[in-house]
């Protein structure tokens, strides 16, 4: 598998348009913010960019970035400008051609910029235990359309999970499937190369995600993707793919359901390009200065992550009032006599 995907972005394709999918962002996807800092890279790095989603979290100034499967560089690029002079980001891929552009034009971005916060680091993501990173020292990382080429993705995660500082987060956009892929499509080189055939069942996901330490993941967006060659539409059939970000904290304090304790968070304003309302995720929309109740997981990837600065928090863990309201989960008994589905012992 590494070969088909080292030849498919290394040889076959040649820029985004090559692709058979739908999976590139649209210009008119893109906030209006990050428009002028796309703009400042250069046009041969962004031409060569294969990426399904925007993995630019919000506050980022001073922070430590990992890009596992960095490509040209386009998403390097964009976080060396958000993470500012004393931040750093490194980028790790192994296809040499990739890797070359991107390198190519690391003294343009320089001077561009001025400064040189990048790094690139030619390697395999299921190996980031052989390439000399220190553990607990990334502050967020990012992925953005690479983890379904990876043949071993729980080593992936598990990896990654260690890089990551407590209270970091593992913030990437993937392609998931509604089902799980059938056998005889999982080797097909086109399909593994367009980032279909190694896509995850998304229950598949959100389980591996639990087993690697990354208790609640946390959906930002989502949206369907059109096959847009018709020979790749009629082997897929009826299985649907879509672009997904999500957001995975490094928090062990996270339990793995949505628990009440009465809290809620105040956003008192702040944080970059969220000035009257920071959206931590599609289902937690936080106005400034509006009481916002939430659960203890929520409470925790605010409170014990690098947003702590810009909110006020209310409640603590002292009492516990059953599942948060609205997050997917209730009481699996029978809430009253009528519903009784046996008999007395």
């Amino acid at each position: 598998m590494h070969d088909i995907v080292q030849d498919y972005y290394g040889k076959q394709l040649q820029n985004s348009t090559d692709l058979k999918t739908s999976a590139c962002c649209d210009i008119s996807q893109i906030p209006e913010w990050l428009k002028p800092i796309l703009s400042n890279i250069h046009d041969e790095v962004q031409s060569r960019y294969y990426g399904c989603g925007l993995v630019c979290p919000q506050q980022l100034e001073g922070c430590r970035v990992l890009d596992l499967g960095c490509g040209a560089g386009r998403d390097v690029y964009a976080l060396a400008q958000l993470v500012g002079p004393t931040g750093h980001v490194t980028g790790i891929d192994m296809t040499k051609e990739q890797l070359a552009v991107a390198q190519k034009y690391q003294p343009y971005h320089a001077e561009k910029f001025g400064f040189d916060n990048v790094s690139f680091i030619e390697g395999y993501i299921e190996k980031l235990d052989e390439l000399n990173l220190e553990p607990n020292s990334f502050d967020v990382i990012v992925s953005n359309c690479v983890i379904n080429l990876s043949p071993d993705k729980a080593s992936v995660l598990k990896e990654l999970y260690k890089l990551l500082k407590v209270g970091g987060e593992f913030y990437f956009s993937d392609v998931y499937a509604n089902r799980r892929i059938p056998s005889p499509l999982r080797t097909d080189p086109v399909l593994y190369g367009e980032c279909l055939a190694g896509a995850l069942y998304w229950n598949d996901f959100i389980h591996l995600a639990h087993q690697t330490g990354f208790i609640d993941p946390r959906l930002v967006t989502d949206r369907p993707l059109e096959i847009t060659d018709s020979a790749l539409a009629n082997k897929i059939e009826n299985i649907q793919f879509y672009s997904a970000t999500y957001r995975l904290f490094k928090l062990p304090v996270l339990e793995h359901a949505c628990e009440d304790y009465g809290q809620a968070v105040i956003y008192r304003g702040g944080i970059q390009h969220a000035p009257q309302r920071f959206s931590l995720d599609k289902h937690h929309h936080i106005e400034k200065n509006k009481v916002f109740p939430v659960c203890g997981n929520t409470w925790h990837m605010l409170h014990d992550s690098r947003f702590a600065p810009y909110f006020e928090f209310i409640g603590n863990f002292d009492q516990h009032f059953g599942i948060f309201d609205g997050c997917g989960s209730s009481i699996p008994f029978s809430q009253n006599n009528n519903e009784q589905s046996g008999d007395c012992c």
